[in-house]
C-alpha cells in the first residue's frame, strides 16, 4: 500500500503512528452549523431574509441573457387519420417540456450570478448560511440538468421517430421500439433515416459531455454514488482510495468548494448547447411532419 499526501496547511500526518490533527478544513462544515445555531431563529432569519432581498435585487437589476425556447412552434395539422394521434400527443408534451427545462436552466444561470453577487459581499460564516439556505439546492438541481436534458431530447427523439415512422415503412412499420431507458444509441436505428437527424444528434452529443463532467468535478455522478464538492464553502474528498496498475493507494488532502461564479459560467456553457440542439430539434420534427402532412395527402414521404 502507498500512501499519497497532499495536506492542506491545518491537517497534518506524523510519526510511525499516524497520528493526525484532524482540525482539517473537512470539520469546517460541521463547526459553522454549530455557530450557525446559535442564532435565534427570529435574528438568523431576519439575517436570511436581507440576504434573500439583496438577491432579488441584482436578480431585478440584471438581465436574464441567453434565449428563451420556444412554445407551439410545429406546423403539424389538427385534422389527422387516427394514426397520428401517438405522434401528435407526444410531440405536444415533449416539445413543450423540453422548453420548459431549457428556459428553467436559463434561469437557474441568471439566478446563480445574482447569488454570487451577494456571496462577494459576505465574510466565510454568512456565506455558509446564504449556501446551506439557498445555493446548495438551487445548484444541485441546476448541475443535473444538463444530463436530465440530453436525456429527455434523446427520449423525445426517439419516440417521434419512431410514429413518424409509419409515413416511410407502411404497412411494413413495427411497433418494436424499446422499452428502457434511452439514449443516442438506442434510438440511432429508429431516427438515423431522417435527414436532420444527425445535424441534430451533432449538436446533442457535447451536452453534459466531458468537459462538463471534468469542470463540474463529475458532480453529479458523485452527488449520487458518493460525495460530491461542496458550495461555496468546505472540503470533501479527504480520503480518495485510487488503484494503478493493482497497486492501491491513499490520497489525502481534499476536493476544494465550487464558487457559485464557476457554476454559472459552466453551466452558460451547457445552457448554449442546450439551444443548439433544441434548434436542430425543431429542424428534425419538421421534416418528419412534412412527410407525415404528404402520406396523409395521398402522397409518399420525401425521404432520401
Amino acid at each position: 500500500m502507498s500512501i499519497i499526501a497532499d495536506f492542506p496547511p491545518q491537517q497534518n500526518i506524523t510519526g510511525s503512528g499516524r497520528t493526525c490533527d484532524c482540525s482539517s478544513p473537512a470539520i469546517l462544515i460541521t463547526r459553522n452549523i454549530r455557530i450557525m445555531n446559535n442564532y435565534s431563529p427570529t435574528a438568523r432569519s431576519q439575517k436570511l431574509v436581507r440576504y434573500f432581498a439583496a438577491y432579488r435585487a441584482a436578480l431585478d437589476a440584471s438581465q436574464v441573457g441567453g434565449e428563451l425556447m420556444p412554445y407551439r412552434w410545429w406546423n403539424l395539422p389538427s385534422s389527422l387519420s387516427i394514426t397520428w394521434l401517438a405522434y401528435s400527443q407526444m410531440l405536444q408534451e415533449y416539445a413543450t417540456e423540453l422548453a420548459n427545462i431549457i428556459n428553467a436552466l436559463t434561469n437557474h444561470v441568471h439566478r446563480l450570478r445574482a447569488w454570487d453577487s451577494v456571496l462577494d459581499t459576505l465574510q466565510d460564516e454568512d456565506k455558509l448560511d446564504v449556501s446551506f439556505e439557498f445555493v446548495e439546492t438551487l445548484g444541485t438541481v441546476a448541475l443535473g440538468q444538463p444530463y436530465a436534458i440530453k436525456s429527455r431530447f434523446a427520449f423525445a427523439v426517439g419516440h417521434l421517430s419512431h410514429q413518424a415512422n409509419q409515413a416511410v415503412d407502411g404497412d411494413n412499420w413495427k411497433d418494436d421500439f424499446p422499452d428502457t431507458n434511452l439514449y443516442l444509441n438506442h434510438i440511432e436505428p429508429y431516427a438515423s433515416k431522417w435527414k436532420k437527424y444527425r445535424p441534430f444528434k451533432l449538436k446533442l452529443e457535447p451536452l453534459a459531455g466531458k468537459e462538463f463532467r471534468e469542470t463540474s468535478k463529475d458532480f453529479r455522478n458523485r452527488y449520487n454514488h458518493g460525495f460530491s464538492s461542496r458550495f461555496v464553502v468546505g472540503i470533501t474528498d479527504t480520503v480518495q482510495r485510487k488503484v494503478t496498475d493493482d497497486q492501491v493507494g491513499y490520497a489525502f488532502g481534499g476536493t476544494e468548494p465550487l464558487s457559485v461564479a464557476e457554476v454559472a459560467d459552466l453551466l452558460a456553457k451547457e445552457r448554449d448547447h442546450c439551444y443548439r440542439a433544441f434548434k436542430a430539434f425543431q429542424s428534425l420534427v419538421e421534416e418528419q411532419i412534412e412527410a407525415i402532412v404528404a402520406v396523409e395527402a395521398g402522397g409518399k414521404a420525401a425521404i432520401p
